[in-house]
């Protein structure tokens, strides 16, 4: 743990002894702020041990809406959220629970834990994946490398950048990924191509391929599923078809389009709020997105939505395995506003 985050705690544990959480918890700032939750996955397995930064035991999400209930937070649906914040009508101790990806993971675990504490919750879907049920490339490249990690696997033939893989660190593990991700983008492989080789990788490294099939692990959820949460009340939201943004204005318009095709043809309901996918935002993607009609936009910007906030540039607070429930705690009622920011590096893309 770093110094940074030890003193973090230490500040969150004395202002808990002194009631300070519970009085900025109940104040009149406080309920004029919206704070949106960001989660991505729910570990099937270990991928909480791979990514804490992405994913949550179910275990421990249960304790967050648990937490939620006990601190009498009042999690609204993000349209009427937003609709009451920019009234200036926000209820109290205002919360909203999105989740990013649409991962076959949130169907599995996710899902059942909102449902049953009768939580409404937005799922920002990348949809290509819901179509080609198959792992997510980049993501189960890494899982694979970190299944192994410790290890030196000798001439695996894979690519010419990789006679040998050393895993040994978690250096020597990235740029193992690294030399995978650049291949497969040089050389422009195909979404066959990408599972291919993947399921080459797994024979490497002594892993077995189909288990991950099996299971579905890092998988997105397919079009049945989205359509029995969209049934059950999720709401089903933008997050581009592939998971990028381009820079061209013409290609960044079609991920937003064939998304919200995508997404209307599953649920029966159209989208128009929409979620930066990996948290890149650039100037010109915020005249783009008005000009398709998007209502609001979310970021991996840290903070409290207020009245004063930009609809296209809402921040939300990312919470994973690597969040302490003290923490947890601090951003529910606002003081870790008030606590200097330790910064999180962005998730990797997909």
């Amino acid at each position: 743990m770093s110094l940074k985050k030890k003193v973090k705690l230490f500040g969150l544990q004395l202002c808990q002894g002194l009631g300070v959480i519970r009085l900025v918890r109940e104040s009149a700032w406080r309920s004029r702020r919206l704070l949106i939750l960001a989660y991505h996955g729910f570990s099937l397995d270990d991928e909480h041990l791979w990514n804490p930064e992405l994913f949550l035991p179910p275990l421990e999400f249960e304790t967050r809406l648990a937490s939620i209930r006990r601190g009498g937070y009042r999690v609204l649906p993000l349209v009427e959220a937003l609709q009451c914040l920019y009234k200036d009508t926000l209820p109290e101790k205002s919360v909203v629970i999105t989740i990013d990806d649409g991962n076959f993971d949130f169907y599995a675990k996710g899902f059942r834990l909102l449902r049953d504490f009768e939580f409404p919750a937005t799922v920002y879907l990348t949809t290509f994946y819901c179509d080609y049920n198959r792992p997510l490339f980049n993501h189960i490249c890494s899982y694979m490398l970190w299944k192994r990690r410790g290890d030196v696997i000798p001439k695996t033939r894979l690519l010419v950048s990789l006679d040998e893989l050393d895993l040994r660190t978690t250096g020597s593990r990235s740029g193992a990924l690294r030399a995978i991700l650049r291949a497969a983008e040089e050389e422009h492989w195909s979404a066959e191509e990408k599972d291919d080789f993947a399921a080459k990788l797994a024979d490497a490294l002594s892993l077995r391929y189909e288990d991950y099939l099996f299971t579905r692990l890092l998988h997105r959820m397919n079009a049945a599923e989205v359509s029995e949460v969209a049934a059950a009340g999720i709401d089903v939201q933008l997050h581009t078809h592939r998971h990028r943004t381009p820079d061209d204005r013409e290609l960044f318009g079609e991920e937003i389009e064939e998304n919200r095709l995508r997404i209307a043809k599953m649920t029966g309901r159209p989208a128009n709020h929409f979620c930066y996918p990996s948290g890149v935002v650039k100037p010109q993607f915020l005249p783009w997105l008005a000009g398709k009609g998007i209502v609001s936009a979310t970021t991996c910007e840290p903070g409290y939505a207020s009245v004063h906030s930009n609809p296209l540039l809402l921040p939300r607070v990312l919470d994973g395995s690597d969040v302490s429930r003290l923490e947890f705690e601090g951003w529910l009622s606002g003081l870790s506003s008030y606590i200097p920011r330790i910064n999180r590096p962005v998730y990797a893309t997909q």
